[in-house]
């Protein structure tokens, strides 16, 4: 059956820029998967389908994959193999080592994080921190780039959330708790 327009819309890219990268629009994507069966496989079934029969890279190949699950109706919007996924972003009026040392310094961490309870895995300097999240469940990734002098962004992604509500949820947390993240900065200056 073939893909409506609005459905399409679901894919996440729009049908001229896959066609122009794969040489099909979502329509036919859906038309030739479907025809192979993928409806009825998993995730990696259909990457396999994809990279095999149809000869893309690993990007491309999780690119049509993700696209022909969301305008079929298997996967929603944040969702991945192991749950849903956001993130939130944000901007600083501040160096790359301002903003990891708020991450990286407990103390200082306290004054806007509401939650203490948390594991970080692995932090790399002005880089990266890996973190199991209060629940023991989820997963944080906080990332940090340098924007130039005196500017950064720090962007956290919340990982393995149960459900669409959930993400909703730590969507908005993330937000509110990279505000406070950035006042701490600014008085810390």
């Amino acid at each position: 059956m073939p893909a409506s327009t609005e459905k399409r819309g679901a894919a996440g890219m729009s049908d001229a820029a896959v066609k122009a990268k794969t040489g099909r629009d979502w329509g036919e994507w859906v038309a030739v998967l479907d025809k192979a069966g993928a409806r009825k496989l998993d995730h990696k079934g259909i990457v396999k389908i994809v990279g095999e029969t149809h000869k893309m890279g690993p990007w491309w190949r999780q690119m049509v994959t993700v696209g022909y699950e969301r305008v079929c109706g298997l996967r929603e919007k944040n969702q991945t193999a192991s749950g849903y996924s956001v993130s939130k972003s944000k901007t600083l009026a501040a160096p790359i080592a301002a903003a990891f040392r708020v991450w990286d310094d407990k103390r200082t961490r306290a004054k806007w994080l509401k939650e203490s309870g948390f594991t970080v895995r692995k932090a790399t300097k002005n880089r990266s921190m890996r973190i199991t999240w209060v629940d023991g469940e989820t997963h944080i990734e906080v990332m940090f780039y340098a924007k130039g002098a005196g500017k950064s962004m720090v962007t956290v992604e919340h990982k393995k959330l149960a459900d669409a509500k959930a993400g909703e949820k730590m969507k908005a947390y993330w937000g509110a708790a990279l505000e406070r993240m950035a006042e701490t900065i600014s008085a810390r200056s």
